[in-house]
């Protein structure tokens, strides 16, 4: 008998999660992962949250994790349902998104029988898995549950695979086992070389990624530009950071490979703070893919699993630079908005109208691709707020990672700058924001193509008028309904084509809780 007397390992895996202080769930369970949904109704301490597809499930952990600076759980069918995550964890692994994901799977006496569903998920799993493991006993569900759950702590994907006989299995009581983490000490040789380096050269610059680009690692940041007179730079898809007034002015390197190239030609030295050195996004002919020639110098600090706003702090002590940034400073932005303008929407028009109706403290999920490629520089003066960017360059982030922002920060707006092409890829996570009645309001950029392929057909001098090469760039014929695929979803929606329609819109999405979807009709640019 169960009673008092035992627990099944599927309850030892929730007492885990809860032990190390994991609240959220987001799930698409199926058969072999039913021990694990009763244990989740049996054991409170952690929400399931529901999502129609994986990779919303993936896109909102790591949407939740980027703001929360804690793990969310996932929980996946075997190995085709987290097949369908796989671009969204991509995206997660690149940011550094700290996610325990478990993985059910057949009973470990039936999958040798190769069953329907039965599949290499290992193999699959270990794609985007920085630490993977197949559970091989009930009684060690818990202790695999802490090693996972302590991996990802440390800002990678930590993937369990869980045999449903040992998720339902009952065992005696047993010791439920914490997680845990702590950086590594900052390596202080590496910070007296970036010291020397900023010291001795004069057309310098400090690239952030990673914890650098959040509060305290940018003020850090602030203060080593103050005494070596540095420019501060990002890469051009940073995965979180703060920005707006009383922020440092953090300059994203160029798109393109040729403008990033030409733009970093004028350092001779570099000190990276939590960030990988730049590459180009694509290899392209006659181009090289590096954007660093041999001769720059290059310092790394904040490394691997250092705390990189710590190690900005110990550059910032041994340059003695000031404790505070000087307010007024060229490089420390100040409030700013810009003019509302008017008339037909059009891309640079709706990254106006947005910058100057955007709320204080924020969060801005940007997915906008080429729609929103002004908005990064019109927002440097605004409010402070944050923003998340598509760090890995799978799309289809947006909205479930906005999805996952407001679950995680449910008094803050959230505002999801989101491209029509890659809406499409992820646009079941509307329900959830729905049916969790999130402040998310969903700005989709219908151009109504898949722009950012026009613009590289056009650079690589191909003709993007032909009857084959269009059909694969546009999206009408027929046009998309975004209002009623919203409506369908349970989210309010409206289609404007004027900035005083979206100033009114906007403005109401704002005032009223729960989700909002806006249609910004653009004129074409083409």
């Amino acid at each position: 008998m169960k009673g008092n007397i035992f627990m099944t390992g599927a309850e030892s895996l929730i007492m885990t999660a809860v032990k190390a202080g994991i609240e959220v769930c987001f799930a698409n369970a199926g058969t072999t992962e039913l021990p694990v949904v009763r244990a989740l109704e049996k054991v409170p301490g952690v929400r399931p949250i529901l999502c129609l597809f994986e990779g919303g499930c993936s896109g909102a952990a790591d949407g939740y994790a980027r703001m929360k600076e804690k793990p969310a759980m996932t929980l996946l069918h075997l190995g085709p349902g987290f097949a369908n995550a796989v671009a969204n964890f991509h995206n997660a692994r690149r940011a550094g998104s700290p996610i325990f994901n478990v993985v059910g799977d057949h009973a470990s006496w039936h999958r040798p029988s190769d069953p329907l569903l039965n599949m290499d998920v290992e193999a699959l799993v270990g794609t985007v898995s920085r630490w993977q493991r197949t559970n091989q006993s009930s009684d060690r569900i818990s202790h695999d549950a802490a090693e996972g759950i302590s991996a990802a702590l440390s800002g990678l994907i930590a993937s369990l695979i869980l045999p449903s006989d040992h998720a339902w299995a009952e065992i005696p009581p047993s010791e439920i086992h914490a997680a845990g983490f702590r950086f590594d000490p900052v390596d202080s040789e590496s910070i007296e070389e970036a010291a020397k380096l900023l010291r001795s050269t004069s057309r310098k610059a400090l690239f952030l990624g990673g914890r650098a680009l959040w509060k305290a690692g940018l003020h850090a940041a602030a203060r080593v530009a103050a005494s070596t007179g540095c420019d501060l730079l990002t890469d051009v898809f940073p995965a979180r950071m703060e920005r707006g007034a009383g922020f440092p002015i953090v300059q994203k390197i160029p798109y393109f490979p040729e403008h990033a190239a030409a733009m970093l030609s004028g350092y001779e030295a570099f000190v990276f703070a939590g960030a990988r050195e730049p590459v180009a996004f694509f290899g392209y002919q006659d181009m090289p893919g590096r954007l660093l020639t041999s001769d720059q110098r290059r310092v790394h600090i904040g490394t691997a699993f250092q705390d990189a706003a710590a190690a900005l702090e110990c550059l910032a002590e041994a340059l003695d630079s000031p404790p505070s940034p000087p307010g007024k400073a060229p490089f420390m932005a100040s409030l700013r908005y810009p003019e509302l303008p008017g008339g037909v929407l059009t891309a640079e028009k709706t990254c106006l109208a947005l910058t100057a109706l955007q709320p204080e403290n924020a969060i801005v999920v940007d997915e906008s691709l080429t729609s929103g490629s002004s908005y990064y520089s019109l927002a440097t003066s605004l409010a402070p707020h944050t923003l998340i960017n598509l760090t890995g360059g799978a799309i289809g982030q947006g909205i479930p990672s906005a999805t996952g922002a407001a679950i995680a920060c449910p008094e803050r707006p959230v505002i999801n700058f989101q491209a029509d092409g890659s809406a499409l890829y992820t646009l079941q996570a509307l329900w959830t924001q729905a049916r969790e009645n999130l402040n998310v309001t969903t700005l989709i950029c219908s151009n109504r193509s898949y722009n950012i392929i026009r613009m590289e057909m056009r650079r690589a001098g191909h003709s993007v008028t032909g009857t084959e090469a269009s059909s694969l760039i546009d999206l009408r014929n027929p046009d998309i309904d975004w209002v009623r695929l919203s409506l369908g979803f349970g989210v309010p929606a409206i289609s404007v084509t004027t900035v005083e329609e979206f100033s009114s819109a906007f403005s109401r999405a704002m005032a009223e809780p729960g989700p909002h979807l806006i249609e910004l009709v653009l004129q074409p640019s083409f």
